[in-house]
């Protein structure tokens, strides 16, 4: 009996010996403190992080190097900074997933009138348009919830920021002004300890960010796209990654093409100062200088609605110009159907990165605009750049690219872009007008002209679908009984007369029966599209009346594309004058001329021209 008691007390106190080494583990594990997670070269959720009621919000005033509301002050931007608890009582630091915007603060209201009227002469000057007021909203200290819910449980710190002259930042918005880029650049600055940050506007209580780890990456769309290469172009230490999607990369080729004063897709008669307007919500008592100083002044004698030339004020809003001190690695995202912020924005700054040894890739969708990368690819991408973990994303293609029928989260890899295997390939004309002319791969002698008499009162659908039309120039290739690819820039010289010294000139590639159907896709018809202006056949920085009569020849690329046009379909070339969902509309009746022998289309084909002719079966 005693035996047995003895044993019991024995297994007692074995279980209260593992129970205090169970208890003291959990204490110990409890007492570790959360630290991010990383799985397939990925940041992963960390519960520690997920409870959005623990977060740390609070704003404040980064002080930058310039001041350009005539106050003699230097700017300060607004800021919000989101983080998990352990970074404020366990002394986690983290890096920083960073977003700035002129839009978090609200946007001027859509009133008659806000937009230039676009019916009237080339080389005329519209009469003066409305300029709405700003009505801020928003409050201290969220200025956005955007990103916070994806990033902030995976281990980082997001951080948001009003662009200068937007929202509670001071200073003047200037739509692509060198503010636009200095002030990221201070915000990283500050995060990296470079520079001062405040708890008010006007105050002397500083603010450190004692949480960073001093690695920063971008992201946003659309201006909030733009911004994170503004950044990037100041070459400032600590941005490390930017993912800039459907970005506006140069303002010219946004409100310009090839000379041509042309509008964004879906915004006819904008420009750059109506951008101004409609961004321009900072404090009321200093909207008046920053008018009349940077609207009324600046973009006013710089933006040149009359000839469309490229110029000083132009240049210096092109990104590209300024690419030489950028290092941060770059995933670039865009749709191929994006009319508003066009594909060509994306692609001339990846081509430009590569060159200049950046680490580099972009993920082109079918769709319009917007859009981000798959989940997988950003997260591998701020993994492997702010987190130091080495997943090989440098390794992966440098091209993904999402098929016609997939959906957005599986695109498909390609060594780059364009496909390495796409090869140019020259298509010339037959005649056949006021009905559809030939593309062929065969150059045919003393073909003639053909004229077309512009109207802008048919739009390009209208008349792409028409039978017999003197508006529009149409020629096609045979039906094609095989799929062809096609990749990259295509091009056309167009040799052209005109009997008025002003002429637009619009060219789309279409695909043809055109599909006008309920279950039409954004990927059916117009396969790309660009516009000129004849008067810069010669030079994109002087026009040059047209002589009546006088053969101009007229060489610009369309809008980069990848896409794989179906068996069954044809290729079609459509030249005409006015576009009405883009151009300038002057009153009807310009002719145009094309010298058939003299215009050509070279499109970009993956295989070449040996699968260019299998398909249209000339071999």
């Amino acid at each position: 009996m005693k035996k047995m008691i003895k044993s019991f007390l024995n297994l007692i106190m074995l279980v209260a010996l593992v129970s205090n080494v169970i208890a003291q583990d959990t204490v110990r594990e409890a007492d570790e403190p959360a630290q991010p997670i990383f799985k397939d070269g990925e940041a992963q959720v960390v519960p520690a992080f997920s409870d959005s009621e623990k977060w740390i919000r609070h704003d404040l005033w980064v002080e930058t190097t310039f001041n350009t509301d005539g106050d003699d002050k230097l700017d300060r931007v607004h800021v919000s900074v989101t983080r998990p608890a352990q970074t404020e009582n366990e002394g986690l630091k983290l890096p920083i997933v960073y977003v700035s915007s002129p839009y978090f603060a609200g946007v001027a209201p859509s009133v008659p009138g806000v937009f230039w009227d676009v019916k009237h002469e080339l080389g005329e000057m519209a009469k003066e348009r409305v300029h709405p007021e700003v009505i801020r909203r928003g409050e201290r200290p969220i200025i956005s919830n955007s990103h916070i819910k994806t990033w902030v449980p995976r281990g980082y710190i997001v951080v948001h920021s009003s662009s200068p002259g937007t929202g509670l930042s001071q200073g003047a918005p200037t739509v692509g002004g060198i503010n636009e880029s200095l002030a990221p650049k201070a915000v990283i600055d500050w995060l990296c300890g470079r520079a001062k940050g405040y708890t008010s506007p006007d105050g002397k209580e500083e603010v450190k960010a004692f949480w960073s780890t001093g690695k920063v990456g971008m992201t946003g769309t659309s201006y909030n796209g733009t911004i994170p290469l503004a950044a990037a172009t100041t070459g400032v230490k600590g941005l490390e990654a930017i993912i800039p999607i459907a970005p506006n990369t140069s303002y010219y080729h946004y409100y310009r093409s090839h000379g041509l004063v042309r509008s964004p897709g879906g915004y006819l008669g904008e420009d750059i100062d109506v951008l101004y307007d409609y961004i321009h919500s900072g404090a009321e008592d200093k909207r008046p200088y920053n008018n009349a100083n940077v609207r009324d002044i600046e973009m006013k004698n710089g933006m040149d609605r009359i000839t469309g030339d490229y110029n000083d004020f132009w240049a210096g809003r092109d990104y590209l110009n300024q690419m030489k001190p950028m290092k941060a690695a770059l995933l670039m995202s865009h749709g191929f159907n994006d009319w508003n912020v066009m594909p060509e924005h994306s692609y001339r700054i990846y081509k430009k990165a590569k060159e200049m040894g950046i680490p580099s890739q972009i993920f082109y969708h079918q769709g319009g605009h917007g859009g981000p990368p798959p989940m997988t690819m950003m997260n591998r991408w701020f993994t492997r750049y702010l987190h130091g973990i080495k997943n090989d994303v440098e390794k992966d293609a440098r091209a993904w690219i999402v098929r016609e029928n997939d959906k957005r989260e599986n695109p498909t890899s390609y060594k780059d872009y364009p496909n390495p295997d796409a090869k140019d390939v020259t298509l010339h004309l037959q005649g056949g007008a006021p009905e559809v002319g030939k593309l062929t791969t065969t150059p045919s002698q003393r073909q003639g002209t053909e004229t077309l008499v512009d109207n802008y009162s048919f739009d390009g659908s209208a008349l792409a679908q028409a039978e017999y039309t003197n508006h529009r120039l149409l020629y096609v290739t045979p039906t094609l009984n095989e799929a062809v690819h096609i990749s990259g820039t295509a091009k056309v010289t167009i040799k052209l007369a005109a009997n008025k010294p002003a002429a637009n000139l619009s060219v789309w590639l279409v695909s043809l029966p055109w599909n006008s159907g309920r279950r039409t896709k954004i990927t059916d018809n117009i396969i790309t599209r660009g516009w000129a202006d004849p008067q810069n056949h010669s030079s994109l920085t002087k026009s040059e009346p047209l002589k009546s009569g006088q053969f101009y020849e007229v060489t610009f690329d369309l809008q980069p594309d990848d896409q794989i046009i179906k068996k069954g379909q044809q290729i079609g070339l459509m030249i005409f004058s006015s576009d009405k969902e883009y151009t300038l509309w002057p009153k009807p009746g310009t002719e145009l001329t094309v010298d058939l022998d003299g215009t050509s289309l070279t499109l970009p084909i993956v295989g070449g021209e040996k699968v260019l002719k299998k398909g249209m079966g000339e071999q």
